[in-house]
C-alpha cells in the first residue's frame, strides 16, 4: 500500500490529487496528509541511502573512481549535464520562531502576494545518460540547419530565454513563408543527428552546488560513467555548472549549450539595427558559431562594441550597448566550450535541451505559486522523483530491500 501512496504522491500535482487517484483507481481512502506524511517518510529513507552512496563513493582512492564498479559496463558515450529549477520554500517552524514584525511592518499572510516572492529558491537537478553516436573523421553537418535559420521560429526561441530583444527589432515572418507553423528547429534536407540515449539516471537536491556535485558523481560512477572512452558534460553559461564540472568532471568534455550561445549572438545581431540588417548580422555569425568559429563572431562584436560604446551603469540592461557587452562577455567566458564542429564529429551532444526537459519534468511536480515546501520536504519529494523519472526505477530495488530488512517482529530494548 505504501508503494501505492507514494506513488500516486510522486506523479500527481499535490498530495490532495494523489488522494484523490487512490481513493477512485485503488478504492483505498487515505487522507492528503496522509499521503504527506508517507511520501516524505520514504523519501527520507532514500535520501540517506543516496547520502551513503555518495560518502562511499567519495571514501575511495581516485583511481578507483575512475573506474567502473565491478559488474558493471561502461556504455560507449557517457553524458552528464546540470541545471537548476525553481520551488518555493517556506519552513513554518523557523518563520515562528523568527523575530515578530515591528507595528511599521505588520505580518503578511501566507498566501499574500507580497510574501510569495520572498520564498523562491532553486534546486539542482543532474542528468546522467548512456548515449550511442557514431564518430565521424569530418564535420557530419558542416553547414548550420535550416531551422536556426528561420526568422519567425528563432524569434520565437529567444523570447522564451528572455534575452532582452526589443520586439520591434525582431525580425518579421516572411509572408511568403508556407511553413511558419511547423515545428522551431525542424531542418530542411540532411540534417546532423544527435546522440541516441539509451538510459537515464536523475539527481535532484536542494542542497548547495558543493554538496550537488558528490551526489551527482557518485550517480555517474555507479554507472560506469568515468569509464566510458568518450565523456562530455553539459551545461549552460552558468557559473554554478563549470564550477560542477571542474571539481567533479574534468575529464569530460565541457560543451555549452549552443541554443543558449545563439540567443546571445541573436539578441547582439540586432541590437540597434534594423530587422533585415540584423537578420543578414546574424546569419553569419550563428553560421560561425556552428562552425567552432567563434573567434570571428568576438573580433566583429568588438567592432560593433566600439562603434556603440562602452555600457555605463545608466544603460538598461536591453540597451543597443549593453546587450551587446553581454553578448561579449559570454562568449569570450565560454569561448573553448564551444568547438561544436568537432564535438559532432566526435558524436557528441550540443544542446543541454536534455537536461532543461528533465528540470521540467521535476517543475511539474514542484513548483507553482500556490505550492510551499519546508527543506525536509522538499529534499523528500525531489529524491522521489527523481527515483520516479530514472529508467533504471531505483525505487523498485528499493521496495525489495525495505521488504527483506522487514521481521514482522516488534524489537524490543533489553532493561538492566
Amino acid at each position: 500500500m505504501q508503494r501505492k501512496v507514494v506513488y500516486a504522491a510522486v506523479t500527481n500535482p499535490s498530495f490532495e490529487r494523489g488522494s484523490q487517484d487512490l481513493a477512485e483507481l485503488a478504492e483505498a481512502h487515505v487522507p492528503a496528509k496522509e499521503v504527506e506524511r508517507i511520501a516524505k517518510g520514504i523519501g527520507r529513507e532514500r535520501c540517506a541511502e543516496r547520502d551513503a552512496a555518495a560518502a562511499a563513493y567519495l571514501a575511495l582512492p581516485l583511481v578507483e573512481r575512475k573506474r567502473a564498479p565491478e559488474g558493471v559496463t561502461p556504455p560507449d558515450l557517457a553524458v552528464v549535464g546540470t541545471d537548476g529549477g525553481r520551488l518555493q520554500i517556506f519552513d513554518r517552524r523557523a518563520a515562528t520562531a523568527a523575530e515578530p514584525p515591528t507595528p511599521s511592518e505588520p505580518a503578511l499572510e501566507d498566501d499574500d502576494p507580497r510574501r510569495r516572492g520572498r520564498h523562491w529558491r532553486e534546486d539542482k537537478v543532474g542528468l546522467l545518460m548512456a548515449m550511442q553516436s557514431k564518430v565521424s573523421a569530418v564535420d557530419p553537418c558542416p553547414d548550420v540547419p535550416e531551422g536556426f535559420r528561420d526568422p519567425t521560429r528563432m524569434g520565437k526561441l529567444v523570447r522564451e530565454l528572455r534575452k532582452g530583444v526589443p520586439l520591434a527589432e525582431e525580425p518579421a515572418r516572411p509572408a511568403d513563408d508556407p511553413d511558419a507553423d511547423r515545428e522551431p528547429l525542424q531542418a530542411a534536407g540532411p540534417a546532423w543527428e544527435p546522440p541516441a540515449v539509451l538510459h537515464k539516471r536523475l539527481v535532484a537536491s536542494r542542497r548547495p552546488w558543493e554538496e550537488f556535485g558528490p551526489l551527482v558523481a557518485a550517480a555517474a560512477w555507479s554507472m560506469g560513467l568515468f569509464a566510458a572512452p568518450r565523456r562530455a558534460f553539459l551545461g549552460d553559461g552558468a557559473e554554478n555548472n563549470w564550477t560542477l564540472w571542474r571539481a567533479r568532471f574534468a575529464s569530460f568534455v565541457p560543451v555549452l549549450d549552443f541554443i543558449h550561445a545563439l540567443s546571445y549572438v541573436y539578441a547582439a545581431a540586432h541590437a540597434g539595427r534594423g530587422r533585415s540588417e540584423g537578420w543578414v548580422c546574424y546569419v553569419r555569425w550563428i553560421g560561425w558559431v556552428w562552425g567552432g568559429q567563434v573567434a570571428a563572431v568576438l573580433e566583429e562584436l568588438e567592432q560593433r562594441q566600439a562603434a556603440l560604446g562602452v555600457p555605463t551603469e545608466q544603460d538598461k540592461e536591453t540597451s543597443p550597448r549593453a546587450v551587446v557587452g553581454q553578448a561579449l562577455t559570454y562568449l569570450r567566458n565560454n569561448m573553448g566550450r564551444m568547438k561544436y564542429a568537432e564535438y559532432r564529429r566526435q558524436g557528441l551532444p550540443i544542446t543541454s535541451s536534455y537536461v532543461e526537459n528533465a528540470v521540467k519534468q521535476f517543475n511539474q511536480r514542484v513548483k507553482g505559486t500556490e505550492k510551499f515546501w519546508s527543506e525536509e520536504g522538499a529534499e523528500a519529494i525531489l529524491q522521489l522523483r527523481a527515483d520516479h523519472l530514472s529508467d533504471d526505477k531505483p525505487l523498485e530495488a528499493f521496495w525489495e530491500r525495505r521488504q527483506a530488512r522487514q521481521t514482522g517482529q516488534r524489537p524490543y530494548r533489553r532493561v538492566g
